[in-house]
């Protein structure tokens, strides 16, 4: 086993206990609900004490060089400390479907995933488990686990959390939802979202800098997610200013124009269309007029491919 690996055992070990600590009085993400989990309690979220994971698989939708040709191994966790109106993963994050797994299967899911050729281990929406993940990971690294891990988040994470992964995590996929409060308690119910977005993103990037590629995949640094809401709900541009003063002008930006309506979205007349082509080249106009150079957009298009909504995933556990 080479240095990383044994490095990573043992920074898995060191950390376990403070975040097993966290869970009994939950402050594994910033809404700190301060219930004992360990004891089955459940708080905002929903999740409990045991591990749920609604699907595994390949993934070939994520930026290029995560999802390489080969796929990033994405394991896609129930429940979620936010709580999105517009959600595409509503089924299972906010109405709590999945199964419930042992860290033993998380293990084997891992290395299943691995044999199968993915670039890395992808998991998404993890904070809430974070101990159980690490313990899983630990039992994948002894079974000779050896590719990136992912950690693909919506940006309301625990400062204190991130801070313990340092050597961990290899690349950091964050959403970067709002720069409004206001917006982000009422379209997510996230309150101090903004604030905290801004510390973890900073923190992350201080732990992983920019993307490094080799041969065209990722295997270390930070992709900002920006997914553009309609009538400048999201906030991108004052997003994009502030990752401009203070992350530097080559940090990787995903910036999404695939919003459609989801989940509770029209009800909210604001949110019940598309973004407009308009919208799209303020964005654009602005990325450009900020010097930031690396990363994607993706083309504006009314027609958004449906085989890319989340309501089509399906449970494969």
């Amino acid at each position: 086993m080479d240095e990383k690996i044994t490095g990573r055992k043992e920074k898995i070990k060191k950390i376990l206990p403070e975040l097993k600590k966290l869970m009994a009085k939950c402050t594994l993400c910033v809404r700190s609900c301060q219930v004992n989990r360990t004891k089955g309690e459940r708080g905002y979220c929903g999740a409990g004490n045991r591990l749920v994971v609604y699907s595994y698989a390949p993934h070939y939708g994520e930026e290029p060089p995560v999802s390489g040709k080969k796929g990033s191994g994405t394991i896609f966790f129930s429940h979620c400390p936010m709580g999105c109106v517009y959600c595409q993963n509503y089924q299972f994050s906010q109405k709590n479907n999945g199964k419930t797994i042992s860290i033993k299967r998380l293990a084997e899911i891992m290395l299943e995933l691995e044999r199968m050729g993915c670039h890395n281990i992808n998991l998404v929406t993890p904070t809430h488990f974070m101990p159980q993940i690490l313990e899983g990971l630990y039992i994948a690294y002894s079974g000779g686990l050896d590719i990136p891990i992912v950690y693909n988040s919506g940006g309301y994470d625990s400062l204190h959390v991130i801070k313990l992964l340092e050597g961990i995590v290899d690349i950091y996929l964050p959403d970067m939802k709002y720069s409004s409060n206001d917006m982000a308690v009422k379209y997510s119910s996230s309150p101090d979202y903004v604030e905290n977005n801004r510390i973890i993103v900073k923190e992350m990037f201080r732990q992983v800098g920019n993307l490094e590629l080799v041969n065209d995949i990722a295997k270390k640094g930070i992709i900002i997610r920006l997914l553009m809401l309609p009538n400048k709900i999201s906030g991108t541009e004052d997003t994009l200013e502030f990752i401009a003063e203070n992350l530097g002008k080559n940090v990787y930006l995903s910036v999404m124009s695939q919003y459609y309506p989801a989940n509770k979205a029209l009800l909210y007349k604001e949110l019940a269309r598309h973004i407009s082509s308009k919208e799209h080249n303020s964005v654009t106009k602005k990325i450009e007029g900020l010097g930031l150079k690396n990363g994607w957009v993706q083309p504006f298009n009314e027609e958004f491919d449906p085989n890319l909504q989340g309501e089509n995933f399906e449970s494969n556990l």
